[in-house]
């Protein structure tokens, strides 16, 4: 196993673990960028948040040895 594949198995460990912490800190940081930029950028912070959360779900899923995500 290289350095990313341990590194990605980690992550997702993590992810298991946690997501929904994390999806939490990713909800309370959005809110409060969008807070202080006076709702600017709201839609760039929306489609950031979406992509960190697509990417939360893909590692969170359970995985079978030699399957992975895109390398």
């Amino acid at each position: 196993m290289g350095f990313l594949d341990d590194a990605r198995a980690k992550l997702g460990d993590a992810v298991n673990k946690h997501g929904d912490k994390i999806s939490g800190g990713i909800d309370k940081a959005a809110h409060t960028i969008d807070q202080r930029t006076g709702g600017k950028h709201a839609d760039r912070i929306g489609s950031g948040v979406a992509k960190a959360k697509d990417a939360l779900t893909k590692l969170d899923r359970p995985r079978r040895d030699g399957e992975g995500g895109a390398r």
